[in-house]
């Protein structure tokens, strides 16, 4: 079975940092698409970024571009997101998810067959 956990939420001051972390059990973690998302009360979940298995390219959504930075260590089966000056605007659960194939898409929840709990943050202003 795979499964996906996220950590590193919290409360922050606007301004602040968090380093979120995604735990991946299961087989190939290597061969994988990380995704990232948030959810914000009563909004759609969001994009927030993406890292392909070479490590070589990553995606961004247009807010997180420039204050995020998504990093993973294979042998390790984890993936990283790094958020710094954090706005209230990022408030929200936060998720990491592996895409069904980064060819079919990887931006949209419904590319997505699994995803971790979530962990929250909180930036206050």
């Amino acid at each position: 079975q795979e499964q996906l956990v996220e950590s590193g939420g919290g409360s922050v001051q606007a301004g602040g940092t968090l380093r979120l972390s995604c735990k991946f059990s299961g087989r190939d973690f290597d061969a994988y698409t990380v995704g990232w998302f948030r959810q914000a009360p009563g909004k759609e979940r969001e994009f927030v970024a993406a890292m392909r298995w070479t490590g070589g390219i990553n995606f961004y959504g247009d807010f997180a571009k420039g204050r995020f930075t998504a990093s993973r260590d294979n042998p390790r089966n984890m993936a990283y997101l790094q958020m710094n000056n954090l706005e209230p605007e990022d408030t929200g659960v936060y998720y990491c998810a592996v895409p069904f194939s980064f060819a079919a898409g990887f931006e949209a929840a419904e590319d997505c067959r699994v995803w971790g709990q979530g962990t929250q943050v909180t930036v206050s202003s």
